[in-house]
C-alpha cells in the first residue's frame, strides 16, 4: 500500500468516527456530521467507480447515487444546508459563518474527482476537513466553542495558497495535453444510446441532461454529422480566414454539455481528420479554478445556480497580493511545464447552450464579497493570468468556433425550436455577405454612427470610427459570416475611444446566464463613467451586480467592439417562440446592434492581418488602450469582453455620419433601409 493509500485509509476511518461521534461543541456538531456524512458519501461512490460497479449498475441505481450527492444543494434542501451561507451565517455568526459554508463548499468539489479517480484530491480536501475539526475539537477541550476565526480563517489560506501549485499544474495539462482523455473515453467507449453512461462524469444529471442525449440519439446520424460538420468547418475556416497555420497544431479544446456527446463523437472525428486531438477538462467546482459563476469546460445540469452564485467570490476570504503573486508564478511555472503541448494547442471549440429558465440570483449579506483593494487585485489577476496564457498559447496562431443550441428546458416546443436553430446555424452565409459588404460600404465613408432607441429605450450613443487612410484597400469593419462565430450575421469593428460618448440602454438583457433590467451605461471616451440596473431596490446592489459580473471588478472598462447584428430571421424565431430572454449571447448579439465592453475583438491578434472576402484589409483593431500592448501589456487588456445586445424592436436608429456631415440611414425603426439590404427585413413580414 503507498503512503497516499494510507493517508486516504487513516482519514476515510476518522471520518466514519467523526459520523458517529463530535468532539465539539454541541453548536457544531450536527455540522461536522454532515460533512462527514458528505465525504463518506463521496469516498462511497470512489469506491464503487474503482470496483467497476458504474458499469454493471441499473440506470435506476445511477440516478439515485446521483441525487444522494446532490440532494444537499436541491432545491429547498438549500434554505437549510451548510453550504448556504445564509443558513450558516444564521447558525454560527457571519464571519465563522463564511468560513464554514466556504468549506462545506469545497468539499462538495470532491464529487468530480471522485469520478476521475483523483485520490490526492479527494485526500487533501478530506485532511483540510479533519484539521479544521481539530481546531474545534482543541478549542472544545479548552473551554471554548469554537477557535478563533482568525486562526481558522489563517489556516483555510494556506490550504488555498499551499494547493495552488499541483491545482495550476493538473489545470494546464488537462488544458493542453490530449492524453488527460477522462471525459473523450466517455464519449467514444460508450454506447451512447444507453444513457447510464451520463453517470460516468460525476456532473449533476437532471432529466433534461437524459431527455437532450435521448433527442440527439432519435436523429438520423445524417442531421448529427450536419450539426458537427458545422462546428468543427467554422473553427477550420476560422484558421484558414486568418491565415493562421492550422497544420503546426495537435489539439484543440472541446467544450460542451452533457447530454450533446452523440455530436461531440463525430465532431471528435472530424478534428482528428485535421489533424487534432481532444482536450475536454471539466468546468472547475474547486476555489482553485472557479471564475466567478462562469463555467469553462464540459459540465452537466446546475444543481442549484444560487448556490454557484453565493460561492462565486469565496475567494475573498483570502484574496490578498501575496496570494495573487503565488497565483501567477504557479500558472506560469505550470504552463513552463506543459510548454511544447501548449505551443501546439488551436483553442477552443465551444457548444454552448440556451433555453435554461432565467436566473434572476439573490444578491445576500451573508455571501462572500470583495473589497475595493481585492476587486483591484482580482482584475490585476485576470489581466496577468489571460497574458501568461496567450504568452504559451499563442494568440496570432490560434483561433476558436462557437454555436449554441436549445435544450429541453425551452419547452413543450422544445423540437420545434432546435429544428429552427439548426437552419439559423446553417443559414446561407452567401447572402448575408452581400448584404453585410453593401452596409459596410456605406460605413466606410462614415467618421462617426449615431445609435437612439425608441419606445422607452433612452440609449443615445455616438461611436467613433476608425479613419481610413486607403479606401480602395482598407476597410473599417469585419463581414462575419459563419466562421467562428456561428450564427452568421454581423459587421464589426473595434472603434475609436476619443469622442465615442452617450448612454447605452436596454430594458432587459441576460448577460452569462445573468438577467439585468434596465441596464444603463454612460460613456466618455469610450470608457464607461457611470453604470446602474433595476434588479434590486437599494443603488448600490444594482452597481455591485453590474461591477462584479459586467467590469469584472474594474473600475471602467472601454468600448471594444461596436457591430451591426442582421440576423432577423434569428430575431423573429426568438419572438415566434417567445425565447428573446432565454438566446445565448452568441446568437443575441446577432439580432441587433451590439456593444461589447473589454477587450477589443482583436485582442492579442492585433497583428494578424484579416481580410473581407472583396479583399479589402481590416484595419480598425485598436484603440486607444490596446495599444499600450506595445509599450505595457499589463495596461492594454482586460480578459473580458461582454456583448450587450439593443434589440430591433427598442431601435430608434442607426445613422452614419461622413465628415461634412451627410447622413447615411441604416436602420430606421428597427428596418434596414439602405438599398440592397431590403431582404433582411423579410422575416419581419413573416
Amino acid at each position: 500500500m503507498s503512503l497516499l493509500d494510507e493517508r486516504y485509509e487513516l482519514s476515510l476511518e476518522r471520518m466514519k468516527d467523526m459520523v458517529e461521534v463530535q468532539e465539539v461543541a454541541p453548536k457544531y456538531q450536527e455540522y461536522f456530521k454532515q460533512a462527514a456524512e458528505l465525504i463518506c458519501l463521496i469516498t462511497d461512490a470512489y469506491d464503487k467507480v474503482q470496483s467497476g460497479w458504474m458499469k454493471s449498475a441499473a440506470i435506476e441505481e445511477l440516478r439515485e447515487l446521483n441525487q444522494k450527492l446532490y440532494q444537499d444543494i436541491l432545491g429547498e434542501n438549500y434554505e437549510k444546508s451548510y453550504a448556504n451561507p445564509t443558513f450558516t451565517a444564521e447558525q454560527f455568526g457571519l464571519d465563522m459563518g463564511r468560513l464554514l459554508s466556504f468549506l462545506m463548499a469545497e468539499l462538495r468539489a470532491m464529487i468530480p474527482f471522485a469520478f476521475e479517480g483523483l485520490l490526492e484530491e479527494l485526500l487533501i480536501r478530506m485532511e483540510l476537513l479533519l484539521e479544521v475539526y481539530g481546531a474545534f475539537s482543541y478549542a472544545c477541550s479548552e473551554g471554548q466553542e469554537a477557535p478563533d476565526t482568525k486562526e481558522l480563517q489563517e489556516s483555510l489560506y494556506w490550504f488555498v495558497s499551499d494547493y495552488s501549485e499541483p491545482a495550476a499544474a493538473w489545470r494546464v495539462k488537462t488544458q493542453v495535453d490530449a492524453t488527460e482523455d477522462f471525459a473523450v473515453r466517455i464519449i467514444m467507449d460508450n454506447d451512447l444510446n444507453d444513457l447510464r453512461y451520463l453517470y460516468q462524469y460525476g456532473e449533476y444529471i437532471s432529466e433534461d441532461i437524459e431527455k437532450m442525449a435521448d433527442y440527439l440519439n432519435s436523429l438520423p446520424q445524417e442531421r448529427v454529422q450536419m450539426m458537427a460538420d458545422t462546428y468543427t468547418e467554422g473553427y477550420r475556416i476560422g484558421f484558414v480566414k486568418d491565415g493562421k497555420p492550422l497544420h503546426l497544431k495537435e489539439t484543440v479544446d472541446v467544450r460542451y454539455v452533457a447530454g450533446f456527446e452523440r455530436m461531440m463523437k463525430a465532431a471528435i472525428a472530424n478534428f482528428e481528420k485535421m489533424g487534432l486531438k481532444p482536450t475536454i477538462y471539466r468546468a472547475a467546482a474547486s476555489i482553485f479554478h472557479k471564475k466567478g459563476n462562469f463555467k469553462i469546460g464540459y459540465y452537466g445540469a446546475i444543481a442549484n445556480k444560487q448556490f454557484e452564485y453565493d460561492h462565486k467570490d469565496d475567494i475573498a476570504l483570502f484574496l490578498d497580493k501575496k496570494l495573487v503573486q503565488r497565483k501567477l508564478e504557479v500558472l506560469r511555472q505550470a504552463y513552463e511545464e506543459n510548454k511544447e503541448a501548449a505551443a501546439k494547442h488551436a483553442g477552443p471549440a465551444v457548444l454552448e447552450v440556451f433555453g435554461e429558465v432565467p436566473f434572476a440570483p439573490v444578491s445576500k449579506p451573508e455571501a462572500c464579497a470583495l473589497n475595493d483593494e481585492q476587486k483591484k487585485l482580482s482584475s490585476e489577476y485576470t489581466g496577468a493570468s489571460t497574458g501568461i496564457t496567450y504568452e504559451y498559447i499563442n494568440g496570432e496562431e490560434r483561433s476558436f468556433t462557437i454555436i449554441a443550441f436549445p435544450v429541453p428546458e425551452i419547452g413543450e416546443k422544445f423540437e420545434e425550436i432546435f429544428d429552427e436553430t439548426v437552419k439559423i446555424n446553417t443559414l446561407d452565409y452567401k447572402t448575408y455577405e452581400r448584404m453585410q459588404a453593401i452596409i459596410i460600404d456605406t460605413l466606410d465613408k462614415a467618421n462617426y454612427v449615431e445609435i437612439k432607441g425608441m419606445k422607452g429605450n433612452k440609449t443615445d450613443l455616438r461611436i467613433q470610427l476608425y479613419p481610413l487612410q486607403n479606401p480602395e484597400k482598407e476597410t473599417i469593419f469585419e463581414n462575419c459570416v459563419a466562421d467562428v462565430n456561428i450564427p452568421v450575421g454581423e459587421v464589426f469593428t473595434s472603434p475609436v475611444l476619443e469622442g465615442t460618448e452617450g448612454k447605452l440602454h436596454v430594458s432587459r438583457v441576460f448577460l452569462n446566464e445573468l438577467e439585468y433590467l434596465n441596464l444603463e451605461m454612460d460613456f466618455k471616451d469610450g470608457k464607461i463613467v457611470e453604470y446602474t440596473c433595476t434588479n434590486f431596490e437599494k443603488e448600490e446592489e444594482n452597481k455591485e451586480y453590474l461591477k462584479s459580473n459586467v467590469l469584472f471588478n474594474y473600475d471602467s472598462l472601454p468600448i471594444g467592439e461596436f457591430a451591426i447584428g442582421t440576423n432577423t430571421t434569428a430575431y423573429m424565431a426568438a419572438k415566434k417562440y417567445d425565447i428573446g430572454s432565454r438566446l445565448p449571447i452568441l446568437i443575441a448579439e446577432k439580432t441587433g446592434p451590439h456593444f461589447a465592453v473589454g477587450d477589443t475583438c482583436y485582442s492579442r491578434s492585433e497583428e494578424v492581418k484579416m481580410y473581407n472576402e472583396n479583399g479589402k484589409e481590416i484595419v480598425a483593431k485598436d484603440n486607444s488602450v490596446s495599444i499600450l500592448r506595445k509599450t505595457d501589456p499589463s495596461k492594454a487588456y482586460f480578459g473580458c469582453h461582454t456583448d450587450i445586445t439593443i434589440p430591433y424592436d427598442e431601435l430608434g436608429s442607426i445613422i452614419a455620419y461622413d465628415n461634412v456631415g451627410n447622413a447615411y440611414p441604416i436602420i430606421i425603426e428597427g428596418r434596414f433601409v439602405l438599398e440592397g439590404c431590403e431582404e433582411l427585413n423579410a422575416p419581419f413580414d413573416m
